[in-house]
């Protein structure tokens, strides 16, 4: 059986695009692979957190996971600080890695341009990424298709590595979902949706309530056509609820259309706006029921003990192939 490894990270709550993005997906592959779904925590740190509410999303999102359909008898849901040979690997992986290609990386340009005190794990974080990956002997990862960057410096230094030093690592394949990859945001659909946006009805958070949710799709930015359609080019606000609404219902975008074919945005809204209410209704029911249970803990504990396992066999044969420690 081949190897998965995703992870999200815990800034705040996740959105209704890494939902449709990402964590939609995971479930269905339970059965087809073996799962490892990390909380990367500490790539979180690459910018400053408060200690507190760092720990509160761990935890939430861990809550999320399993709310979402993720199965701990399936998977290996665990924390990667909890497992110390994601560090330990992503040091080795940084030795390997040229600044030249991390600086090209786009998300460090993104995150770094215009600020005058930036974190030196901004530029390195890559590498701690591609040992989350490799330290699992990883088939196939997930990725929006923003992180495709990532993954191919992954399979460039796990290349590398292979060809250096001894051939240990699998070369990881991207697995992209062709449609919801990227859901944009409500108020700028020419961007994606972030859980960073500094406008708040930008954004649909999977905790939301069904207030919140309505009115932020009330006020989603469409145009003045007044016709449903899906055209990506010219009506970018409207494609993306077609979309949202597409995955949601399981309708094609033309069923959509047709269905909406003399109705304006008021209706299409507002029913836009039900079918996320009432994907998300179960989700958040699962979610406090184990937020703050014993049996999550009890997950996180039994998470973090199989992923040890398997992440510090990978660490050792990765030291022995640089010539570290002592060999026993």
């Amino acid at each position: 059986m081949k190897t998965i490894f995703s992870g999200l990270q815990p800034t705040g709550t996740i959105t209704l695009g890494n939902y449709l993005g990402a964590l939609r997906h995971f479930p269905p592959l339970q059965d087809e692979f073996n799962c490892f779904y990390c909380i990367v925590d500490q790539h979180a740190i690459t910018v400053p957190q408060d200690r507190l509410q760092l720990r509160k999303n761990i935890k939430s999102l861990a809550a999320l996971y399993i709310a979402a359909g993720i199965n701990p008898e399936k998977s290996t849901i665990f924390i990667q600080s909890e497992v110390p040979a994601h560090a330990q690997a992503g040091w080795i992986m940084q030795c390997i890695s040229y600044i030249g290609e991390l600086e090209r990386m786009t998300q460090f340009k993104d995150k770094s341009q215009g600020k005058e005190g930036v974190s030196s794990a901004l530029l390195t974080y890559p590498p701690l990424m591609a040992a989350d990956i490799l330290l699992y002997n990883t088939d196939v990862v997930p990725v929006g298709d923003d992180q495709k960057q990532h993954l191919e410096l992954t399979r460039d230094l796990a290349e590398r590595f292979n060809k250096k030093y001894n051939d240990i690592f699998t070369i990881p394949e991207p697995r992209i979902s062709e449609v919801g990859a990227r859901i944009m945001s409500l108020q700028e659909p020419t961007k994606k949706m972030s859980k960073s946006d500094q406008n708040i009805k930008s954004t649909i958070f999977l905790l939301d309530d069904e207030k919140q949710i309505e009115k932020k799709i009330k006020s989603a930015v469409t145009d003045s056509e007044g016709i449903v359609k899906y055209d990506k080019e010219n009506k970018h606000g409207v494609s993306n609820l077609l979309t949202i609404y597409s995955i949601l219902s399981n309708k094609t975008i033309p069923q959509l259309e047709s269905e909406y074919e003399g109705k304006g945005y008021g209706d299409f809204k507002a029913d836009v706006a039900k079918v996320v209410i009432d994907s998300l209704k179960p989700i958040q029911e699962k979610y406090y029921e184990l937020l703050d249970s014993a049996l999550l803990d009890q997950i996180l504990d039994e998470g973090a003990e199989k992923a040890n396992k398997v992440a510090s066999k990978m660490l050792k044969k990765m030291e022995n192939a640089m010539g570290l420690g002592r060999k026993r």
